[in-house]
């Protein structure tokens, strides 16, 4: 029977305590509504996980995507004297980042270059699996998470949208409030501006939430994986690296902030394993050498609309 989804569900605790800080949004604060078990809470949005997701692909330390995915392209970008600056697995907008839009790749305009590589014609409908195949190209990771190329003067603006969807949401939840003081030795009442220069003795308060339950949630859609109509070895490769995200960031622990570091008490669905992943993803590369790129590097020079 074909499966059109994948749907793992992680229980998690705080790993110190019973409080944790959720995510914030402008303007209003923490996301809190109803909900079949009572008053919930969004703890980690659907962007924030698949940034989270994204970044296991990639080793800060050494500024390049982790060991275990060598051989797969990304898009490198530096500046005129070749300084790493950020990089496609990096980018909230992926492929399509100004950075590289307005950057240099080989001497051409990135927006230009990209077009190119996307194959897009005016007066010629858009084929979206010759896009699929271009992306997964430059870098499959964009497949995963997603890419919308937002380009006005383009024929066809082409977006792909998540293959995997995450977030974390709270149930049962009350508010924990607390607070604290920002204490100051030498002034003790800061006089008029001097508190946003830092001085001064500052209380300030704190709201943390306690939850009867925490769940993360991940769902893999495998119909869109198939839909991008790459080779077997390509769509392979995709789950590969899904998994691999999924495991690792499971298996690292989820610390999303320093007032919310949470770890799995149990899993329902089958856990990847990250190490099978990372085999499987070796073996993958070389099945897919025709269909992936190199390491692409854009050069930008801080020169762009603005």
């Amino acid at each position: 029977m074909t499966t059109y989804r994948t749907v793992l569900k992680a229980t998690l605790q705080p790993v110190i305590g019973s409080r944790f800080q959720p995510t914030g949004f402008p303007d209003l604060g923490a996301a809190e509504f109803d909900s079949a078990q009572g008053r919930a809470l969004l703890v980690e949005s659907t962007q924030s996980m698949a940034n989270r997701l994204e970044s296991t692909t990639w080793d800060e330390a050494n500024a390049d995507q982790h060991g275990d995915l060598a051989g797969l392209p990304y898009v490198r970008v530096v500046d005129a004297e070749g300084t790493f600056l950020s990089s496609s697995r990096l980018e909230a907008h992926r492929l399509a980042s100004a950075y590289v839009m307005n950057g240099e790749v080989d001497g051409v305009n990135g927006e230009q270059w990209m077009r190119d590589r996307l194959g897009l014609t005016a007066g010629r409908p858009l084929d979206h699996r010759a896009v699929a195949r271009a992306c997964f190209a430059l870098d499959p990771v964009a497949l995963i998470h997603g890419v919308f190329f937002a380009r006005k003067g383009w024929p066809w603006q082409p977006r792909i949208a998540r293959a995997v969807t995450s977030f974390i949401e709270a149930y049962d939840v009350r508010p924990a409030v607390s607070g604290g003081v920002k204490r100051d030795v030498v002034i003790n009442e800061a006089k008029d501006g001097a508190t946003a220069e830092g001085y001064g003795t500052v209380p300030h308060h704190r709201i943390e939430y306690t939850a009867g339950q925490i769940t993360a949630y991940f769902s893999i859609d495998h119909a869109q994986l198939r839909s991008y109509g790459l080779s077997e070895s390509g769509t392979a490769l995709l789950h590969a690296l899904i998994d691999f995200e999924i495991g690792t960031l499971l298996d690292s622990g989820l610390r999303l902030r320093t007032a919310c570091d949470l770890d799995v008490v149990e899993i329902d669905g089958e856990r990847p394993d990250t190490t099978e992943a990372a085999r499987r993803i070796a073996k993958l590369v070389e099945e897919c050498g025709d269909q992936l790129g190199p390491i692409t590097t854009a050069v930008w020079t801080g020169r762009g609309k603005g």
